[in-house]
C-alpha cells in the first residue's frame, strides 16, 4: 500500500494543466478476452469507473456479433447506462447498421475505425484503406445530422506488423481525411506499440503542418515495448490533452497478434498526478475497480500501479482467510 500523498505533485514547465482521459476498457479491453462477460458486470464496471471520476467512458461497439461475439450485448448494455448522468458514452459504429444501432438507443457519441496501412485495412475491414473512408463518409456524415460526436480511430500509425514502419505522410493523408469528412476528434493508434517519443513528436508535428491542429488529436499507446508512458509524455509536450488509456491495462487487438496491452489507465494517472496534471480521476477508486475486474476475470491485472495500491488490501485479505 503506498503512502498517502503519493505521487508528489512536481509540475514540469511545458505541459497541460489539465487532460481528459478517455477510458477504452470497457470496450477495447473487453472485446479481446476469450470468454464473453456477462452484460451486468460490464454495467456494474462501467458505473465504477464513472464513479471513480472518468467523465469518458467508451462502452461498446455496435459491430455484428460474428465478427465481435465479446459485445453482442450491446443492445442490453446500452440502456442499462441511462443513469450516468454527464458521462460521454461513446460507442463504435463501423457502418451504417451499426450507427442505425446505436442511435436507436440514442447515443449522442459514436467513432468509426479507420486504417493507415493497407494490410491493416484488409485484415480487419476487408477493404482498402480509401474503399474504408468512402463506407465511413455517409456514416460521418448522417451522425452529423443528428449532431452526434464523432471520433476518428486510426489504426497503424507508427508500425504495421505486416508492412514494417509506416511512412508519416501515409498516417497524415487518411487523418486529413477523417477530418475533412467531418470527424470531430482522431485517435492516433500505435496498435503494435512500436512509437518512439521522437516518432511521436514528428507524427504530431506533420499533422501540424497540414492544419490538423493539436487540440482535435488524442492519444491511443500500447505497451508492447513498455514505451506508452514516455510517448504519452512526448504527445502532452506537444500539447495534446486527450489520451486513451484502459483500467487495469485491458486489451489488445485482436487483428494483430503482436499487439498486447492498451496503456493501463492507472499508470496514465499515477503520472498525470505526479507532474502536477489534472484529470478528475480519484486513483484509489480506479485500481480498486480494476482489481475488482480482475477478479471478475479471475487474473491479476497487468497494471503496476493496480497491483502497488492494492497490495496491502490483497496481503490483508490473505491473513483473514489464514486466520480463519
Amino acid at each position: 500500500m503506498t503512502a498517502a500523498g503519493l505521487p508528489m505533485a512536481v509540475p514540469a514547465q511545458g505541459l497541460p494543466p489539465r487532460v481528459r482521459v478517455h477510458e477504452v476498457g470497457a470496450r477495447d479491453g473487453l472485446q479481446n478476452e476469450k470468454g464473453v462477460v456477462p452484460t451486468e458486470v460490464k454495467a456494474e464496471f462501467i458505473h465504477r469507473l464513472a464513479d471513480a471520476g472518468l467523465t469518458t467512458v467508451e462502452a461498446t461497439s455496435f459491430v455484428h456479433p460474428k465478427w465481435v461475439p465479446q459485445l453482442a450485448d450491446a443492445e442490453r448494455l446500452f440502456p442499462l447506462l441511462g443513469d450516468l448522468q454527464g458521462i460521454h458514452l461513446p460507442v463504435l459504429v463501423p457502418n451504417d447498421r451499426g450507427l442505425d444501432r446505436a442511435l436507436a438507443l440514442g447515443a449522442h457519441r459514436v467513432a468509426v475505425f479507420a486504417s493507415a496501412t493497407e494490410s491493416f485495412a484488409k485484415a480487419n475491414l476487408n477493404r482498402t484503406v480509401d474503399e474504408a473512408l468512402a463506407m465511413f463518409a455517409p456514416v460521418v456524415s448522417r451522425a452529423r445530422e443528428q449532431q452526434v460526436h464523432v471520433r476518428g480511430y486510426l489504426s497503424m500509425c507508427f508500425g504495421d506488423p505486416w508492412e514494417g514502419p509506416v511512412p508519416v505522410a501515409q498516417v497524415v493523408r487518411v487523418c486529413r481525411a477523417l477530418l475533412d469528412m467531418g470527424c470531430d476528434e482522431l485517435s492516433l493508434g500505435d496498435t503494435i506499440g512500436v512509437a518512439t517519443p521522437g516518432h511521436v513528436q514528428a507524427l504530431l508535428a506533420a499533422l501540424n503542418e497540414e492544419g490538423v491542429p493539436t487540440d482535435r488529436v488524442g492519444v491511443h499507446f500500447h505497451d508492447t515495448y513498455g514505451q506508452a508512458l514516455a510517448n504519452t509524455l512526448a504527445a502532452l509536450q506537444h500539447g495534446v490533452t486527450t489520451v486513451d488509456a484502459s483500467a487495469g491495462g485491458l486489451g489488445g487487438c485482436p487483428y494483430a497478434k503482436s499487439a498486447t496491452g492498451n496503456l493501463a489507465t492507472e499508470d496514465l494517472v499515477w503520472m498525470l498526478h505526479g507532474l502536477g496534471i489534472d484529470t478528475g480521476v480519484d486513483l484509489g477508486a480506479l485500481a480498486a475497480t480494476s482489481a475488482w475486474m480482475a477478479d471478475q476475470l479471475g487474473r491479476p491485472s497487468p497494471s503496476r500501479t493496480v497491483r502497488a495500491l492494492t497490495a496491502g488490501s490483497h496481503e490483508e485479505q490473505a491473513d483473514s482467510h489464514q486466520e480463519q
